[in-house]
């Protein structure tokens, strides 16, 4: 998400940290700022927007040459993409100037506790209450390590966090959970950062830092521990990437990258979903529950590949909620006269939250009386703040115009609406809520796994990436990836590519299998109704016709064996959450394809990443 810059040494600290911004601005961002250490004390500059507007806020009001100092720019979670929710935050007392990368899930409470004893916050940030927890530690006589390292032990979720101390001229001390940190080695100079792209210019000697660490920093010296203070050993190596590839964290394409990001996108989309008493909690919807009892149709309207999240989201909601779910594609919605009421929920998903057609949905849907609520992955963006309530995806910045990580945590947060309006109208009791929440916290690990066992699937984008045509084949849950993995064919290879329900091959679909043709087969899991039997035989009606098929089933089901040409297992999962593993394989299998064919995979012919006209 955020871009992350520290600097110790004896260059102008603030040309460092704002070139390092610069390097960074391709992961995206809504705001950027820098603090440094100078003898007046901390000095900060932040402005919402582009870095060239807080570029132009330092040529009108420059700060001192320093020597220590620290840099972000700010993918917007907690608080609209404003100068005042800008980092770096300081403490109240002015001592502790701060950055921040990932989400404090226990923010609500320990801010509340500070405001308690008469702390003021100046942001609506989860990062500020870090801050402010410092500060206090600090005026305990603790030096910045030990604070940062007793605010680490307090703090849930998932953070890198960089700290200054105004009393303390010569450090800089970073903390890592979950979250990227690396420290560059240079000579008579030190650098933290969220990526190695940040300092790249100036040395290519890093240290990668492990999990629940903090790292103290001069000009000279760098010291890691844990969070209960023992010594760690950080690792060192030689950055051997060129810039391109740094900024790309050494993949060959911003997609690939993005694609093994989607196991740290997903948990962070279902970070800070449960209150303390184990109730699943969404702060975004500011609808009551008494409206949302009175809701007797929900209506998912999207485009492109959100719109096959909205497809997938509508088996989950309906078996969770029992209330009938359509979905429908954003651009078509107020043209058919729809029949939408006060009574209507209308579920708008949108990974820029600038999608001309879903936003004239959203406008359409609130002058027939409808409550609408948003998916989307950018806080601040138009859709969100036009709509009643708001999901946020926190997927991170998104390069790559194909989505990938944007549509599974799309999904997730589909999900997370299901249950809680289940829980809300009570159709799930609370222990049947947590139980799919908690099969849904071992999705990332189980997501990393597929990632962890992608050889087979190169080899077989190596083998079929010159064929003209490839078919997917789905139902149920299956149906919406089995579209998904052909749209991203045809996005990024430019291949024919058709996603079908697997029971309608014999009403057409069936006269375009020939000799050869690649089929892939997304497989329910075992003991889903007859499902699973049902599609071994779509399987069997396909390779009788001279398909190659390529099967994506879970582990442990044998009955596929003999009618598998390769055979792609996915961990075991329950039918509504397999999506969030079978759609990796596709995925992969298009980047490769792409590449292969010499395509480029980020920037596809013809598209773009926001469509922001009808």
């Amino acid at each position: 998400m955020c871009g992350i810059i520290g600097y110790a040494g004896p260059r102008n600290a603030q040309n460092v940290l704002v070139d390092a911004l610069r390097r960074m601005e391709y992961r995206g961002y809504d705001s950027a700022g820098i603090a440094v250490w100078t003898e007046e004390g901390l000095l900060w500059r932040k402005k919402a927007g582009k870095l060239s507007n807080l570029e132009a806020e330092l040529a009108q009001h420059p700060v001192a040459a320093a020597h220590l100092g620290i840099g972000h720019t700010r993918w917007a979670t907690h608080g609209a993409p404003t100068d005042v929710n800008a980092h770096p935050h300081l403490s109240a007392d002015g001592r502790v100037a701060l950055i921040h990368n990932g989400i404090i899930e226990n923010f609500a409470s320990l801010r509340a506790e500070l405001e308690s004893a008469g702390v003021a916050f100046a942001s609506q940030t989860d990062s500020e209450v870090a801050a402010q927890l410092i500060a206090r530690e600090l005026g305990t006589g603790a030096g910045l390590a030990e604070a940062m390292r007793t605010v680490s032990r307090r703090l849930e979720g998932t953070f890198t966090l960089v700290a200054m101390d105004a009393h303390d001229p010569d450090v800089l001390v970073a903390s890592r959970r979950n979250s990227p940190l690396v420290v560059g080695v240079g000579e008579g100079e030190m650098f933290v950062a969220s990526d190695v792209a940040a300092f790249i210019e100036f040395t290519r000697e890093a240290v990668e830092m492990g999990q629940d660490v903090v790292v103290e920093v001069t000009a000279d010296t760098w010291k890691v521990t844990d969070f209960a203070g023992n010594p760690v050993e950080g690792k060192p190596y030689h950055v051997d990437w060129d810039l391109s590839a740094a900024e790309k964290g050494g993949y060959d394409w911003f997609m690939r990258k993005e694609i093994y990001e989607q196991p740290q996108a997903v948990a962070d989309t279902l970070l800070g979903r449960f209150d303390a008493d184990r109730q699943l909690t969404l702060d975004e919807i500011r609808i009551s529950a008494s409206e949302l009892r009175t809701i007797d149709k929900i209506v998912i309207v999207a485009c492109g590949t959100a719109y096959y999240a909205g497809l997938v989201a509508k088996y989950a909601i309906e078996h969770w909620t029992r209330i009938p779910c359509e979905v429908e594609i954003a651009s078509e919605f107020r043209y058919r006269d729809p029949i939408v009421t006060s009574r209507t929920l209308v579920v708008t998903i949108s990974q820029s939250g600038e999608t001309a057609d879903t936003l004239m949905a959203v406008r359409y849907a609130r002058e027939q009386g409808a409550k609408v609520i948003a998916i989307c992955n950018t806080n601040g963006s138009t859709i969100p703040r036009e709509s009643d309530a708001v999901i946020y995806t926190h997927a991170g910045p998104e390069i790559g115009v194909a989505s990938t990580k944007g549509f599974l945590t799309q999904i997730t947060a589909c999900y997370l609406l299901g249950l809680f309006l289940a829980q809300e109208r009570g159709t799930k009791f609370g222990d049947e809520v947590a139980s799919v929440m908690a099969e849904l916290e071992t999705m990332p690990a189980k997501i990393q796994e597929v990632l962890d066992g992608t050889d087979d699937l190169l080899k077989l984008a190596r083998d079929l990436h010159r064929v003209e045509s490839v078919l997917f084949l789905g139902r149920h849950a299956g149906y919406p990836v089995a579209l998904e993995g052909a749209l991203k064919l045809k996005e990024i290879a430019y291949l024919h590519a058709e996603g079908f329900p697997a029971g309608e091959l014999k009403h057409g679909p069936i006269a375009l299998v020939e000799e050869g043709i690649p089929v892939f087969v997304v497989v329910p899991p075992q003991g889903r109704d007859q499902l699973h039997d049902k599609v071994i035989s779509n399987i069997q009606e396909v390779r009788a016709r001279g398909a190659r098929t390529i099967v994506l089933a879970e582990e442990g089901d044998e009955e596929v064996q003999p009618y598998a040409d390769k055979l792609i297992r996915l961990p075991r999962a329950s039918t509504l959450l397999q999506p969030l593993l079978a759609t990796v394989p596709l995925q992969i299998f298009a980047c490769e394809v792409a590449t292969l064919l010499g395509h480029d995979v980020d920037q596809p012919r013809n598209l773009a990443k926001s469509v922001t006209v009808e």
